[in-house]
C-alpha cells in the first residue's frame, strides 16, 4: 500500500487507471470492534457510479465501493515469474491454438472464430488476440450469427492473470450477459526434468490415435471431426501403455504436440484401477523425451481448477500456473440485446 510521508495510507488511483493492474485496501466492516480491511489485487476493469470493479488473476470480479477505499496504487502489469520458462500470454495462446485446431475458422479482425462440430469448447469458440474489425457489440452479433449458422452455441475464450490478458473484455462480456461456464489454467514448466522422472520403457508412441488409444480416451463416440482435431498440430504424438491383454483398453494414454521450443501435453489418462502406479508419469516422460529429440525445451498443459489430483501431479513435475482462461457463453435469445450496458 502507498504510505504518505506522514505515515498515512493513501489512495493513489483514479478512474484514469482503468485497465491497469492495481492493489487496493478497502474497509469491509464498519461496525465491528476495530476496523477490518481486505486487500485486492487485479486489473481495474471499471470505476463507475462510485463502484470499482477489479478482476483478479482467477477471473473473479470483485466490486468495491469507492467510499470503502483506504489505500490503493498501480502495480506492475504482471508479477515476476519465480520458475518455469518465460513466455507472454499471446505466445502461449497461439501455441495452444495450433495444438488443437478447429476444422473451420474465420477471421474477424484480431478475433478467430473456430468451429469443429461442437467437439470441445476450445475448438468451438472465439480466440480474441487483438481487436475485432468492428465495434464490440457488432462483433458479438456477428459471432452469434456465425455460430447460429452452424447450430452451435457462441463462446468467447478469454484469459486473465498475466501481462496482455483480457480482463477488460471479460468485464464487457459480463455486462452484456455472457456467462462464464468453465475456468481452467495454463501451466508451464521446463521439459527436461519431465523426461527424467519416469520409466518410459513400456510406453508405445504413435503418430495417430489408434483404436486402442481411443478406447481409453474419456470422450466417447469420437467422430471423424474429433479425430481431425486430435491429430492436428505441428508435430503430434500419442502415447499408449498397453493393457493387461490384447483385448483390454490401454492402461494409460497421453498426447503431446511439439511446436518449436514448446511441447504441449494433453489427454493424460489412466485406468482408474491402475492409478498411483506412476503410469501418468511414464507417459509424460516418454512424450517429453520425444519432444526433446525434436528440439523442444519448455512444456505447457491445461488443467481445470477442480482437478486436484492432476494439479498435484503437475506441480510435482515442476509446472506452475501461467494464466487462467475462461469460456463465456452468449446469453440466449433476446437477452443479448437487453444486457448491453455500454
Amino acid at each position: 500500500m502507498e504510505i504518505s510521508a506522514a505515515g498515512r495510507l493513501e489512495v493513489r488511483i483514479t478512474t484514469a487507471d482503468v485497465g491497469k493492474r492495481v492493489s487496493v485496501r478497502s474497509l469491509i466492516e464498519h461496525d465491528a470492534p476495530g476496523e477490518k480491511f481486505t486487500d485486492t489485487v487485479g486489473v481495474l476493469t471499471s470505476w463507475d457510479n462510485g463502484v470499482l470493479l477489479i478482476t483478479r488473476k482467477s477471473g473473479e470480479s470483485v466490486r468495491i465501493a469507492e467510499s470503502a477505499l483506504v489505500a490503493g496504487k498501480t502495480v506492475p502489469a504482471a508479477p515476476a515469474r519465480r520458475r518455469g520458462p518465460a513466455a507472454s500470454y499471446e505466445e502461449l495462446a497461439r501455441i495452444a491454438a495450433r495444438a488443437w485446431r478447429p476444422v473451420e475458422s474465420e477471421r474477424l479482425g484480431g478475433w478467430e472464430l473456430r468451429a469443429a462440430s461442437g467437439f470441445t469448447r476450445r475448438a468451438n469458440s472465439v480466440l480474441p488476440l487483438g481487436a475485432p474489425d468492428t465495434p464490440l457489440d457488432e462483433a458479438l452479433d456477428a459471432v452469434r450469427r456465425w455460430y447460429d449458422e452452424r447450430g452451435l452455441p457462441a463462446y468467447v475464450q478469454t484469459a486473465t492473470g498475466a501481462e496482455g490478458t483480457q480482463e477488460l473484455l471479460c468485464a464487457e462480456l459480463e455486462q452484456r450477459g455472457w456467462v462464464r461456464e468453465v475456468t481452467a489454467e495454463l501451466w508451464v514448466g521446463p521439459l527436461a526434468p519431465i523426461a527424467d522422472r519416469g520409466d518410459p520403457a513400456g510406453v508405445v508412441l504413435s503418430r495417430q490415435a489408434g483404436e486402442g488409444w481411443l478406447a481409453r480416451y474419456q470422450r466417447k463416440g469420437v467422430s471423424e471431426v474429433a479425430l481431425r482435431v486430435l491429430e492436428s498440430g505441428p508435430s503430434v504424438w500419442f502415447a499408449t501403455v498397453p493393457g493387461e491383454s490384447a483385448q483390454a483398453p490401454p492402461a494409460a494414454i497421453g498426447r503431446c504436440v511439439v511446436d518449436g521450443r514448446w511441447a504441449g501435453f494433453a489427454a493424460v489418462e489412466v485406468d482408474p484401477a491402475l492409478r498411483r502406479r506412476g503410469l501418468a508419469t511414464a507417459v509424460m516422460a516418454a512424450l517429453a523425451r520425444q519432444a526433446l529429440d525434436e528440439g523442444a525445451s519448455a512444456a505447457w498443459l491445461q488443467v481445470e481448477a477442480e482437478n486436484a489430483a492432476a494439479r498435484a501431479l503437475y506441480a510435482g513435475m515442476g509446472f506452475a500456473a501461467h494464466h487462467a482462461y475462461h469460456h463465456y457463453r452468449a446469453p440466449e435469445g433476446a437477452a443479448a440485446a437487453g444486457n448491453r450496458s455500454s
